[in-house]
């Protein structure tokens, strides 16, 4: 595929994307950076959400991840449903109630200073780790489609990669991302559907007929339910899906300032619940691809990389299907890869500006002047970490994510499990020293767990070990008066 077609589809998507963002942040001021003025149509922002759900990762790792683990991602989707409902009737009404800025201003009211800034770093942690892990896929195909043809440096691409980003959100944040994200959204979701027709086409078949082949070969197997001890077992991906959802959506800064910009509590129901039910069919689209990009790579006589990340740019940027292909796959991946990386950005400088500098507390032009810098600062250090990344990674993305989640959110999951559902107060300065020592205890009883356990290996579930620890450190240490 031609370089300068490819970075010609980018500019263009990118000056359209410019467009949105001078028109939506016409006189945006602070409060339309952080929560859009708390005027975004509700289903505005359940759509764009399925995008920043869904991100690069899922565009690329997705269908890469069928080739080893065929459909059982539906089993953590399905627990995703349960998760969105505890967000939509546990954690949001709170966050409304409280009229929050950042989600992070409910542990400083319910446990102090210490647990609050505690909250806080973790989730600049996660976010950071998260979002240049997304943010890494995309400048790696960007960087083997085009820049490496033309000699530049990878770290040349990241530059033009998160530069591009913060170019369009410095000004409007949340405001601009609510309308960014729906094009985005569109955008992705087009060029998928839009692969499978062209790939189906290209071998000569119907798609009932790609679909009883993808049946017959045994990729779409969904359930595992022999040896509890596997990483993907129904049991683990389940509760696992369940529970990453509401620590990387309803305890996330990022995903809940999108909801936080409804009108009112009634409509960011509505957005959590249609974007919830909307994800199952369109996570069983991206694994149809993944399918069908095996039987196409089967048809044509190519090797499957060891590297599952690079299957689908393979195939529809290799010269072995028509370009039009690779047009969409490169539209759906910048499209994918800004949906969530600009609100990662912008979650990145709320959380840093109110949280750690204390912003909500200066006057305007102040808060201004900071937040910018911030903004800049925050792009940085994601350039940063994604040269990092780059340099350590040797696994599937999007299994590499929750891998980390499991780590950095579950002392997350064990404060907030703890102040919603007790009435206990903590030992406000043993809470940062107990967040550390919750994940370290997860990572050694990970390491052991062959040995401990018979043969176990933990998965996706040890966030919700991490999370037990955390509660069950705070439970031990708590001070026995409750909260008044």
């Amino acid at each position: 595929m031609s370089s300068t077609l490819i970075i010609s589809i980018i500019i263009a998507y990118f000056l359209l994307l410019l467009v949105i963002s001078m028109r939506s942040s016409r006189g945006a001021g602070n409060d339309s950076f952080f929560l859009g003025d708390r005027n975004s149509p509700w289903y505005v922002v359940a759509f764009g959400m399925i995008g920043a759900s869904l991100s690069g990762v899922t565009f690329i790792s997705v269908p890469g991840w069928v080739v080893d683990s065929q459909f059982s991602y539906m089993q953590m989707i399905l627990g995703y449903l349960v998760g969105y409902f505890v967000i939509a009737n546990v954690l949001m009404p709170l966050y409304y109630k409280l009229q929050l800025t950042s989600i992070y201003t409910y542990l400083e009211e319910r446990f102090g200073r210490y647990s609050y800034k505690t909250g806080t770093w973790f989730f600049l942690l996660s976010k950071i780790i998260g979002a240049s892990f997304r943010l890494f896929l995309v400048a790696n195909v960007l960087q083997f489609t085009v820049f490496e043809a033309w000699n530049i440096p990878f770290y040349v691409t990241v530059i033009v990669t998160i530069g591009l980003i913060w170019l369009y959100t410095f000004r409007g944040g949340i405001k601009t991302i609510i309308w960014t994200d729906t094009l985005q959204t569109f955008s992705m979701l087009t060029a998928v559907v839009v692969s499978i027709i062209l790939i189906i086409r290209s071998m000569d078949l119907t798609l009932g007929e790609m679909i009883g082949q993808v049946v017959a070969s045994g990729d779409a197997k969904i359930w595992v339910f022999e040896g509890w001890q596997k990483e993907n077992h129904f049991f683990k991906h389940f509760v696992s899906g369940a529970f990453i959802v509401i620590v990387m959506t309803g305890l996330d800064q990022d995903m809940m300032q999108k909801n936080l910009s409804c009108k009112n509590i009634k409509e960011a129901k509505k957005n959590m619940y249609v974007m919830s039910i909307s994800l199952l069919p369109v996570i069983l689209v991206f694994l149809f691809l993944g399918a069908i990009l095996i039987q196409s790579a089967q048809f044509m006589g190519i090797a499957i990389p060891e590297a599952t990340d690079n299957f689908f740019p393979l195939i529809a940027t290799g010269g072995y299907l028509p370009q039009i292909v690779g047009v969409f796959f490169i539209l759906g991946l910048v499209a994918a890869a800004y949906s969530s990386a600009d609100s990662a950005l912008t979650a990145l400088t709320t959380s840093f500006t109110i949280d750690i500098l204390e912003g909500q507390r200066w006057e305007e032009r102040k808060l201004t002047r900071s937040r910018r810098w911030v903004h800049l600062g925050m792009s940085i250090v994601l350039g940063m970490a994604i040269m990092l990344f780059r340099a350590i990674n040797d696994e599937n993305v999007i299994s590499a994510i929750f891998r980390v989640a499991g780590y950095t959110y579950g002392p997350l999951l064990g404060l907030y499990a703890f102040g919603l559902f007790t009435r206990l107060q903590v030992r406000d300065k043993l809470v940062p020293l107990l967040a550390i020592l919750s994940p370290v205890l997860s990572f050694l009883l990970s390491h052991f767990s062959e040995q401990l356990f018979n043969g176990y290996q933990f998965g996706f579930e040890l966030l919700i070990v991490n999370g037990t620890i955390m509660f069950v450190a705070l439970l031990l240490t708590s001070k026995k008066a409750s909260v008044s």
